[in-house]
């Protein structure tokens, strides 16, 4: 009987890693190209959005939205400088991580006093932008694996 709950942890186990892995695979499509910047078309992998396109959602995160900002007047310019240290930096966030977070905010499945009122009125396609967009910026996001 231990055996038998033990394989079944194994497995568990085995599948999360295997579905972590599928939703971190192609990760070249997210990575900067050449002058830090992403190719001009990034996929939302893991959120079941259209392409996302860079330019458009450059000038998306430039346009002011439902509260009178945009998404660089609060996040800071390609979302390295926010104005409040609790907001997040957005630069060099994965694409689907930010449209996962952007269509919950639409949706009213996560609140925020300025999130949710600036995400209602969004499409998937301008969320897939703003994810391809932010996603291809040069962050300042570091992984602190390894450092004690």
């Amino acid at each position: 009987m231990t055996t038998h709950r033990f394989a079944q942890g194994a497995l568990a186990i085995a599948l999360l890693a295997t579905v972590a892995l599928a939703g971190c695979s192609n990760n070249a499509e997210h990575a900067p190209a050449e002058g830090g910047h992403a190719a001009e078309t990034a996929k939302s992998s893991s959120a079941g959005l259209p392409d996302g396109h860079v330019a458009a959602g450059e000038e998306l995160a430039k346009a002011k939205g439902a509260s009178g900002q945009s998404c660089i007047d609060c996040h800071g310019a390609e979302g390295n400088a926010p104005i409040d240290p609790s907001y997040p930096k957005l630069a060099g966030q994965y694409a689907d991580y930010l449209a996962h977070a952007l269509t919950q905010y639409r949706s009213g499945e996560r609140e925020h006093a300025l999130m949710s009122g600036q995400a209602k009125g969004l499409t998937d396609q301008q969320i897939a932008d703003l994810g391809a967009y932010f996603g291809s910026r040069k962050g300042e996001l570091r992984d602190l694996h390894g450092l004690q």
